[in-house]
């Protein structure tokens, strides 16, 4: 008979590592094995790309100052850090469902009704008082999603984390470019206003009309303008970076120009094989939650199936304090109950239809990150292939408008062009300069995008506090 029950419960033990979830599959990814090539695109190393840290990419001490203080301070990090620490003690409560549950209590009692002696009660009595066999891996499925779902919040965090690298690095060149543009600004004021007295010399004179002296103060207004467009722009960059790094910043660790940002965002290379981008956080992130949509396949299965749980008690009473202890004071019992759904309308197959539409939706996700990663790091790659033309063009660009206004400038002071003449090439002067300024952060812009697109920092999410 004993032979029997411990053959029985052997067996019952063996089953409750059964497991009814399907095997997670990833899918080949579905985007082509390299980058693109062609006019657009530079095949710039055909090795694979390098782990990167942030430290690698944006080399100026400023910058990794202005990153440490945002990856110590930043608001959005911190619940990012918070949603982690969460889900992993989400993942603990989960499975302590598979554990028995253990439980003690004690009591005691005193009754008298009058006569000589009273009398007293005592017990004192613990064991399992909950503990579900996990016959067809219902708990255990549980806690892999649970688990898995974790990890996907782990991978978010990651994107937070790169997201707030790659945001400060691109407030911090705005703020560069914006001071460029403001220098352009009040050098066209300057020259507006030498402008505007040469030909209120010039009209006093008897030499110039009028509307020369009126265009030239459109020109001096507009330049005006810009300036406080410009101080309005650089107050406002301050204030963006000042939000990323989760606190004042010291102003001494901003960039004067764009001329010193270019040189210290280094440019990446691209890989060969576009399976780099499975280490990208997003990707990461549907990959586990795939995984954890898997795993709750196998619970809704479970729910199919009969569900036996055991209790047990064991313990002592006595009327007596000093007798509780005696042997003839022990007892103990033992039991357990199964439960089977009869009849429920179809609700527990629905369930597992539920959790099986929802795999294959995360795992039309996990394509999806894929597919966006791989159209992120092209685009890049494409803007990188020709900035350095644009680049060019548009400093040659600025340097014959430069030549084009001095020598119209020229011209009209010497009677031979129109004064329209001279304001249109300093127009025209004014605009090349700051396209030049714009295709120069473009290309910072472009580097920093790759850094993101790539999946960027190799220590992402290692740094919670």
């Amino acid at each position: 008979m004993i032979g029997a029950r411990t053959l029985l419960l052997a067996g019952t033990l063996a089953l409750a590592g059964c497991s009814l979830a399907p095997k997670t599959v990833l899918p080949t990814p579905p985007v082509p094995q390299g980058w693109p090539v062609g006019d657009a695109y530079l095949l710039q190393s055909e090795a694979a790309l390098p782990i990167l840290s942030y430290k690698s990419v944006f080399t100026d001490p400023r910058l990794q100052a202005l990153t440490e203080q945002a990856l110590a301070n930043n608001r959005d990090l911190r619940i990012a850090y918070a949603n982690v620490a969460a889900a992993r003690a989400q993942v603990r409560v989960t499975r302590s469902g598979q554990f028995p549950e253990l439980g003690a209590s004690a009591g005691a009692g005193y009754s008298d009704n009058g006569s000589e002696s009273g009398s007293g009660d005592f017990s004192l009595r613990g064991g399992v008082t909950a503990f579900e066999i996990d016959l067809f891996g219902r708990l255990a499925n549980a806690t892999e999603a649970d688990r898995n779902r974790a990890l996907a919040t782990e991978a978010a965090s990651r994107t937070v984390r790169l997201a707030l690298i790659a945001s400060l690095a691109e407030a911090w060149a705005a703020y560069g470019a914006d001071r460029d543009l403001l220098k352009i600004a009040e050098d066209t004021a300057a020259n507006a206003r030498e402008n505007v007295r040469l030909t209120q010399a010039r009209l006093d004179g008897g030499v110039a009309p009028r509307t020369d002296l009126r265009q030239a103060e459109q020109i001096l207004a507009t330049a005006e303008d810009s300036i406080a467009q410009q101080r309005t722009a650089l107050a406002q960059d301050e204030n963006l970076i000042r939000l990323l790094v989760g606190g004042d910043i010291d102003r001494a660790l901003l960039p004067a120009s764009l001329a010193e940002v270019t040189p210290s965002v280094v440019a990446l290379p691209a890989g060969v094989s576009s399976e780099i981008l499975l280490r990208r956080p997003d990707v990461i992130e549907a990959e586990y939650d795939l995984r954890a949509a898997n795993a709750d396949i196998g619970v809704a299965r479970a729910r199919l199936f009969p569900s036996i749980s055991l209790t047990g008690l064991l313990g002592f009473a006595s009327n007596a304090l000093s007798s509780l202890f005696d042997s003839g004071s022990f007892s103990w019992s033992a039991g357990g109950d199964a439960t089977a759904t009869i009849f429920d309308a179809g609700g527990r197959r629905a369930g597992v239809a539920v959790t099986e539409a929802q795999r294959d939706a995360a795992l039309a996700g996990y394509e999806g990150a894929i597919q966006t990663a791989f159209r992120e790091v092209a685009d890049a790659l494409a803007v990188q292939g020709t900035i350095s033309e644009r680049g060019r063009a548009a400093a040659a660009n600025s340097d014959a408008a430069a030549d084009t206004a001095t020598l119209t400038d020229a011209r009209y002071k010497g009677g031979v062009d129109s004064f329209l003449s001279s304001l249109d090439a300093q127009r025209s002067l004014y605009s090349a300069r700051r396209n030049e300024i714009a295709t120069q952060l473009l290309l910072v812009q472009t580097r920093i995008a790759l850094f993101r697109a790539l999946g960027g920092d190799s220590s992402a999410g290692t740094e919670a506090p």
